[in-house]
Order: structure tokens, then C-alpha cells, then sequence
């Protein structure tokens, strides 16, 4: 069942301030021919027993498997724009690269490293929607500031696309389905979050959702380009519980999909590759007890995939190989 919830007047004036960026970006997305994608595997990362791993699972809850684990702690999967491989973040104990970019295909084999021995960390990554490079987040020193980076599928031909607001560190940048458009989520070193998007030149930085929402590490787009589903109040601010929302790619038409209340929380979503479904996380934390469930975007017909041990995070539901 969808229900609007009240949105902060911050969140009002800028959402009339990107109406306009809006008309000019929507219709090319949702105009884009696409060609018939079929849903597979679903990618999570959980922090288990022997520490951050990557894991996958059959759309219908079977079949989990533990794809990437070993020394340090990986996460922040992202499927290929053709299911054969997954981009990961993975952090390291120890060294001058704090954490790097990875990719793996999708059986578990064939690791390959994009930072090498830079310096810093370099995290986050995901696909562009061509499949041809990966967008990333940077930082080369403790207190540096940070930017949005992309990269070819080498690790070369890197392009800084746009510092981080000041004060801030970015998570999870994504590219619009037309390519025109990453957004980003910032966070505050005070801890709380919003939502930020900039054109792929690195023009027209704009919050598009702001820090009172306390927005999730993950967020995705819809694949017509349409809306954008992300958590409000993550970490459970001042009586508030986690729960899942679309928004249009301006910030505006905020419209709840779950309602989670007390020790319970929604979290984690992301788009099916056909966009017929959105996965999510369920979560009691007095229980201790995790799920992955889908519904469809107008929030009807939720279904449990599977109970999980462990808490999953950076979820992400892939494409069947092509």
C-alpha cells in the first residue's frame, strides 16, 4: 500500500529548485529503449564469523552461496549490466591501500584489483549502465577530501567527476539509466545522511533528499529511470523506524512503501533488473532476526525470499548472464 508522508520544507524548496533539471532529464531516461531482462541471482555482503564476505542467492530464497571472502572484509557488491560479473569494495587490515575496487565473475573466480597500490581508499563502486566503466568513490589520505571517480574496467582511464560536499564523505554513487546522472548518498561526520545528485560531467551538484531523513547506505534506480528507492531514518533517529521509499529523481513525490515501527526496520533496497519488483531488507533487532523480502514498487504483494543468520547490507539483485 503506498502512503506520501510529509516531507521537511528544505525538501520542498529543493525539489522546486531541480523541477526544471528534471524536465530536461526524465523524459531521455524513461524514452530509452530497453531490451527484455530476465531477474537472477540477488548479491548481499554480511558481516559473518570470519569476518565481511560476499554472498549470493536464487531469486526464489535457494541455492546461497558465499562468493568472495578471505583476508579483509568485502562488501558493496554491484551486478554487471549482463549478471557475468560483480563489482565489491573490499577493505584491507593493513598497507597503505586502506580499501580497494574488485571485480569478480560471477561464479567466484577470476579476482581482479582496479587500485593496486595507490594509496588511500577507493570504494563503493558500481556499474555505469553500458557496462563499459565503474563509478567509485576516492580518498588518498585520512583527512583528505573525497570525490567521485569513475574508471574503465582496467582500472585506467580515470575521470574525477565531483568532490563531495564539504564535510562529508559519499557511499554508494549510482548512474542514472540514461547515463546523465550519478547520485550519491553523503554522510556527515556526525553520522547522518542524505541524497545528492550530480550531472556525469560533474555540473549541477544538488541534495535532493536532506540529512533530517537520515537516508540509507544503499539506494538504487528504478531501470526506466522513473523513481529512486532508498531507506529513511536508517539508524533509527529520535523514534523513528527504518523503511523503504521511492522518490522521483528530483527529490520530490516521497511515498512510504513499508511501515516498520519500534525494533523493527525496512532497509536495503534495490530494483529487480525488470523493475516489476523491489528487494529489501526486514530486520527485528530485539529478535535479532533477518530477511530478504520483495514487493513491487506500489509497495503490494510482499513476499519473503529467505530468513538470513546474519544482517545483510548492499544488497543487490542482478541480471541472468547474457
Amino acid at each position: 500500500m503506498r502512503r506520501a508522508i510529509r516531507r521537511p520544507a528544505a525538501f520542498a524548496a529543493i525539489s522546486a529548485v531541480t523541477a526544471v533539471t528534471l524536465v530536461l532529464v526524465v523524459p531521455a531516461a524513461q524514452a530509452r529503449a530497453t531490451a527484455p531482462v530476465t531477474n537472477g541471482r540477488i548479491a548481499f555482503n554480511i558481516d559473518g564469523p570470519h569476518g565481511g564476505e560476499i554472498d549470493v542467492i536464487r531469486r526464489d530464497g535457494t541455492g546461497l552461496q558465499r562468493l568472495v571472502h578471505g583476508d579483509g572484509d568485502a562488501n558493496s557488491a554491484d551486478w554487471s549490466p549482463d549478471g557475468r560479473r560483480i563489482a565489491f569494495e573490499l577493505d584491507h587490515p593493513s598497507g597503505p591501500t586502506e580499501c580497494s575496487v574488485e571485480i569478480v565473475n560471477a561464479d567466484g573466480s577470476g579476482i581482479v584489483d582496479l587500485t593496486g597500490q595507490r594509496r588511500g581508499c577507493e570504494r563503493s563502486p558500481s556499474f555505469t549502465p553500458d557496462g563499459r566503466r565503474i563509478v567509485f568513490v576516492a580518498r588518498r589520505c585520512g583527512d583528505c577530501a573525497e570525490a567521485v571517480w569513475s574508471m574503465d574496467l582496467r582500472g585506467g582511464h580515470r575521470r574525477k567527476i565531483k568532490r563531495t560536499p564539504q564535510g562529508t564523505h559519499a557511499i554508494d554513487p549510482n548512474v542514472s539509466p540514461d547515463g546523465g546522472i550519478v547520485t550519491f548518498v553523503a554522510e556527515r561526520r556526525a553520522g547522518k545522511r542524505a541524497l545528492y545528485r550530480v550531472n556525469m560531467n560533474g555540473s549541477n551538484l544538488e541534495q535532493i533528499v536532506p540529512f533530517g531523513f537520515d537516508v540509507g547506505v544503499v539506494h538504487g534506480w528504478s531501470p526506466d529511470g522513473g523513481h529512486i528507492v532508498l531507506t529513511v531514518y536508517s539508524e533509527y533517529p529520535d523514534g523513528h523506524s527504518p523503511n523503504v521509499v521511492t522518490i522521483l529523481p528530483d527529490g520530490s513525490g516521497l511515498v512510504e512503501l513499508t511501515h516498520e515501527t519500534g525494533d523493527r526496520g525496512a532497509g536495503g533496497a534495490s530494483y529487480s533488473p525488470d523493475g516489476r519488483w523491489i528487494i529489501f531488507r526486514l530486520q527485528d533487532l530485539s529478535k535479532d532476526k533477518f530477511a530478504l523480502w520483495k514487493m513491487h514498487p506500489d509497495g503490494s504483494d510482499r513476499t519473503r525470499i529467505t530468513r538470513l543468520r546474519f544482517q545483510p547490507f548492499g544488497i543487490d539483485w542482478g541480471p541472468r548472464p547474457t
